[in-house]
């Protein structure tokens, strides 16, 4: 036998357990599935969702066999930079890197509505920069929308509940709380579908 030979049959044995390792997942409970996550990522998960980990487990043991990202699915995410979302670039293993100077500050803003104007967007949400007004309790507070959350009082939040939470002291739906959602909308919208 050549070695050539050799060679594609171990790959042919290496494909075909492929197969027995995505199906081993299926019966794995989470912290089964925590433990191959670490064996095959090098690093401890923090997720708990069984679902989401069968997911990332099944894709890294397709790439593991099949191949990874090509060269330029690499060069692209590299040509992208600082202009992928800084959560994505946490993913990817890339620094965050602050501005050096305002101008790169207003680049790099820019760069980031570009990007965020891309991806879907809740309606409910008014454009970036638009300042929505509650007055509660006699206070009128300002919360800013920002390319990634709001702005409340100097601190960024996620969601509109949360300011909301923060200003009534009880469970809010943002939405409503601030007058982008009047409480019949989810009714009848169900009722359209």
């Amino acid at each position: 036998m050549t070695k050539t030979t050799d060679r594609s049959r171990a790959e042919m044995r290496r494909l075909d357990d492929m197969p027995s390792q995505l199906a081993a997942l299926e019966t794995m409970n989470v912290p089964a599935l925590a433990e191959k996550y670490r064996e095959l990522y090098g690093e401890p998960t923090r997720s708990r969702n069984r679902a989401y980990l069968k997911k990332r487990l099944a894709w890294r043991i397709e790439a593991n066999f099949q191949g990874d990202l090509s060269q330029g699915a690499i060069a692209r995410i590299q040509q992208l930079g600082d202009q992928l979302p800084e959560r994505w670039q946490m993913r990817l293993g890339q620094p965050a890197s602050e501005p050096a100077s305002a101008s790169d500050a207003a680049t790099k803003f820019d760069a980031a509505l570009s990007t965020a104007t891309t991806e879907p967007r809740d309606p409910r949400v008014p454009p970036v920069g638009t300042v929505v007004r509650r007055v509660f309790d006699g206070k009128t507070h300002e919360v800013t929308v920002c390319v990634e959350g709001f702005e409340y009082e100097g601190r960024k939040y996620k969601t509109l509940s949360a300011i909301a939470n923060q200003i009534a002291g009880s469970r809010w739906n943002g939405f409503l709380f601030f007058g982008l959602k009047k409480r019949g909308d989810a009714a009848s919208e169900e009722s359209a579908a």
